[in-house]
């Protein structure tokens, strides 16, 4: 499990095609202090885990499914990732319940600037809509962020200044893609209510 809380920007120094799936080597000097074969690293909000680990690098298989599903085909080397790995038993939860299972892709759709902080609208897929509400969280490329607004088709997030400098997201422009992933909550909620059976009336007047 994750919190969203990004502790570096790391970069991808490697792609290897492996046919029905890509091997990518990534540096992050913090994510691979103590890392071992095994281990779960967030890219870009996508769990994935340690095959190699070699002083500030790491390696990961990405399958064909999740390079479908997420934004992670579009990267090459040199392309800057979010990292973070997963929470420890006992320590603060930072931002919000994260799986590092992406629900879906996004595109920033527009960037407005004000004197200490941005405002970015990203486009929301149809089947994610309803997970998304104001003030509700949202892991838009493995950062967790508070939603401004909730539209149909788009919400908006209000990025700090530490995020713009410390995370993807300071560097993405309109027609970007990104990784998505709505509160995990919302999911088992809906799946719970859908599963809710009306009460037996019969013999109520009995």
């Amino acid at each position: 499990m994750f919190t969203g809380i990004v502790e570096e920007l790391g970069e991808v120094t490697a792609v290897e095609n492996l046919g029905d799936a890509s091997r990518f080597r990534l540096r992050g000097p913090v994510v691979t202090e103590g890392a071992q074969h095994g281990d779960s690293i967030a890219v870009n909000g996508v769990c994935l885990t340690v095959v190699e680990h070699e002083g500030d690098e790491f390696t990961a298989d990405v399958m064909a499914e999740t390079l479908k599903r997420s934004s992670l085909g579009a990267l090459g080397v040199g392309s800057r990732v979010n990292l973070e790995r997963p929470t420890a038993v006992g320590s603060r939860l930072g931002g919000h319940i994260v799986q590092g299972h992406v629900d879906g892709t996004g595109q920033v759709l527009a960037r407005t600037p004000s004197e200490h902080w941005e405002i970015v609208k990203i486009s929301l897929p149809a089947d994610l809509a309803r997970y998304v509400v104001e003030k509700g969280s949202i892991t838009v490329d493995g950062i967790s962020l508070t939603v401004v607004e909730a539209g149909s088709d788009h919400f908006t997030v209000s990025l700090i200044p530490t995020t713009l400098d410390l995370t993807t997201l300071g560097h993405k422009q309109p027609g970007d893609p990104v990784n998505l992933e709505v509160d995990v909550v919302a999911k088992y909620v809906e799946r719970l209510l859908a599963n809710t059976q009306p009460a037996d009336t019969q013999g109520a007047d009995r």
